[in-house]
């Protein structure tokens, strides 16, 4: 058996109004002059009238500032712009709030703030010294990503257009906030898609033949919480218990991929970067695809993950098992409205080879359950096109 190590992240605050307690938990951070880093989006709603009202409470000691020029899918200047904007104001901590782009961006800024101008591309041939960062709190209002106890951060980078994983230890957050009560204003089709995202990271985490049996725990235990909150949650956002547990559901999907992912997120992060698609979105659409054709080539796979969705699977013989655990994600999908062809989302049979291209570059696949070639990429996204 190889050497492996274990850890698990983060302080986390969890409960429905926990975002009023912000305040101490920054005087116990020593963080006065925080910069918010969210997008434009964000800053219109009712979670972010609330952090602005709780942070408003917070003495005449606190001062802080808003970068809320984050894109859909991170791009790196959004990282330089708020890092510019936190050295400018004299900041000393960053809160992220929004979805997976606003705490990605949040994350990596402060890698810019330690060393002004570094270049990203040599983030892995020239490793740096990072231990010190500003200290960072993470406030997600989607339940999707889990970025929020991630120790990575996904920005496209200017020189290649292409989405890069920036990964490092100190990139973890100091805290993170899990209010449902910030969560309730999601739109049924961003609750379904984030929600979709947080599922198939438990499933690709699963899946992923690395050894770390607490993560599978994690993502097992995720599957189960996801798939009996979602659909509560995409018919009635203000029912704060599907909320809270879609939260912690995405954010055991985060943990348990320390373990990696797998050729679904290959697949979507070029869809993202090339087309503009949402990435959970994304990953919904290329799910049931990515699933048959690793249960083709290792039956049996599923079981587990079917008995976590509350499948019949225990007494089926393998290839029967998986078809009824893909048969379960597929009707689930297609419950909360996650059904379509990637063509209904402006995907186009010219984006094919750009797409495969980024795909087969995408570290994900590495760790897939199976071996993935360019043609096989080629034959999934055609099938989902």
């Amino acid at each position: 058996m190889s050497l492996t190590t274990f850890s698990f992240p983060t302080p986390t605050r969890f409960g429905a109004g926990s975002i009023r307690e912000l305040p101490a938990h920054l005087a116990r951070l020593a963080i006065r002059r925080p910069l918010v880093v969210t997008d434009g989006g964000l800053v219109k709603t009712d979670a972010f009238r609330i952090l602005a009202s709780v942070l408003g409470e917070g003495g005449r000691d606190l001062d802080w500032f808003v970068f809320d020029g984050v894109h859909p899918n991170p791009v790196e200047d959004d990282v330089r712009q708020s890092a510019a904007l936190f050295m400018a104001k004299g900041c000393d901590g960053v809160i992220a709030i929004g979805g997976g782009s606003p705490l990605d961006a949040g994350k990596a800024a402060r890698l810019l703030v330690k060393r002004p101008g570094f270049d990203f591309n040599k983030f892995y041939s020239e490793p740096a010294d990072w231990t010190g960062l500003v200290p960072f709190v993470a406030i997600p209002t989607t339940a999707g990503t889990g970025s929020e106890v991630g120790r990575s951060s996904v920005i496209t980078l200017d020189s290649t257009h292409r989405k890069a994983v920036i990964f490092h230890a100190e990139l973890l957050a100091k805290l993170v906030v899990l209010d449902p009560e910030l969560t309730v204003g999601l739109p049924p089709r961003l609750t379904a898609a984030t929600g979709a995202d947080a599922l198939t990271h438990c499933i690709e985490s699963f899946t992923c033949p690395q050894f770390h049996p607490m993560c599978d725990g994690i993502a097992l235990e995720g599957i189960s919480l996801i798939v009996e909150a979602l659909p509560r949650a995409v018919r009635d956002g203000r029912d704060i218990d599907a909320r809270g547990r879609m939260l912690v559901g995405a954010a055991m999907g985060a943990i348990a991929f320390q373990k990696d992912l797998g050729v679904v997120h290959s697949m979507a992060h070029p869809l993202s970067s090339l087309c503009g698609m949402h990435h959970g979105l994304a990953n919904a659409l290329c799910l049931v695809a990515g699933m048959n054709f690793c249960a083709r080539t290792k039956p049996g796979l599923y079981r587990r993950v079917g008995i976590a969705c509350g499948a019949d699977v225990l007494n089926c013989s393998d290839g029967e098992a998986d078809c009824k655990t893909i048969g379960f994600i597929t009707q689930f999908l297609a419950g909360i409205g996650l059904s379509a062809k990637l063509r209904e989302h402006g995907v186009k049979a010219e984006h094919l080879d750009a797409l495969v291209d980024q795909a087969v570059d995408d570290p994900c696949h590495r760790t897939n359950a199976v071996p993935v070639s360019r043609e096989d990429f080629r034959s999934l996204y055609l099938e989902v096109i």
